[in-house]
């Protein structure tokens, strides 16, 4: 299934309450697997668009390894639901574990972790699975633009890229899609400038998020081609 993508996007990641859930309705959100919880199903049709994220990145940080069957049957809720599903990628650079992980469907990622060679197979999947490919980095993130670039320019124009927590480089032309995994502890830190120390949490919230908004409808022009994963 092919879903249009107007212009450039960033998508909010998982929300951790019912406050943040409230304050991102119609606004573009990554829902991840591993933190996904029930009180969610009231709050997701509210949101404009959704990406399924497999909880790679949780992975990572918890060292929990992300159930695969338990995965297929949370993405088998979205197909009709979501922009694109994720498959599930190996963030630490075990590349054939992250080809064995795509067997059971969604976009793959190429990580700066993984061989240079093995960008052609990625993108030939990716046109398989709906023109989706993620481009990760490993932790820290900054200092990589020079990577970026260089593997941005080897991907064709049909693909649709997204940049996983790569918001730093949202000015680079080439990245349709990015997300954020810090928004809701951004909007706290409001609270630290002297004239804003008064407002609530919910208050700080609804002032970021007004800022996500405005940045999405000046950054970029439309882009041309967008498709959403699928699971096979």
């Amino acid at each position: 299934m092919h879903r249009g993508v107007p212009g450039f996007t960033t998508y909010l990641a998982s929300p951790n309450s019912q406050v943040q859930a409230a304050a991102v309705a119609g606004m573009p959100v990554l829902l991840s697997c591993a933190i996904y919880a029930p009180w969610m199903d009231k709050y997701q049709a509210s949101f404009g668009r959704v990406l399924i994220d497999s909880g790679a990145y949780s992975e990572l940080n918890s060292g929990k390894v992300v159930d695969l069957d338990r995965y297929a049957d949370f993405i088998a809720r979205w197909t009709d639901r979501a922009d694109a599903i994720a498959g599930l990628d190996d963030i630490r650079g075990d590349w054939r574990r992250s080809l064995k992980n795509y067997e059971r469907g969604g976009f793959p990622t190429f990580h700066d972790t993984d061989p240079e060679e093995l960008l052609p197979d990625l993108i030939q999947l990716a046109r398989e699975r709906g023109g989706w490919l993620g481009i990760g980095v490993l932790p820290p993130r900054q200092g990589k633009r020079e990577w970026l670039q260089r593997t941005l320019a080897r991907i064709p124009n049909d693909i649709h890229i997204h940049g996983w927590a790569l918001r730093l480089y949202r000015d680079e032309p080439r990245l349709d899609s990015v997300d954020s995994t810090s928004w809701w502890r951004k909007s706290l830190g409001l609270r630290l400038m002297k004239p804003l120390e008064h407002l609530t949490n919910a208050e700080c919230l609804e002032i970021l998020v007004k800022q996500y908004q405005r940045e999405r409808r000046k950054l970029r022009a439309p882009i041309q081609s967008n498709a959403q994963g699928s699971l096979l």
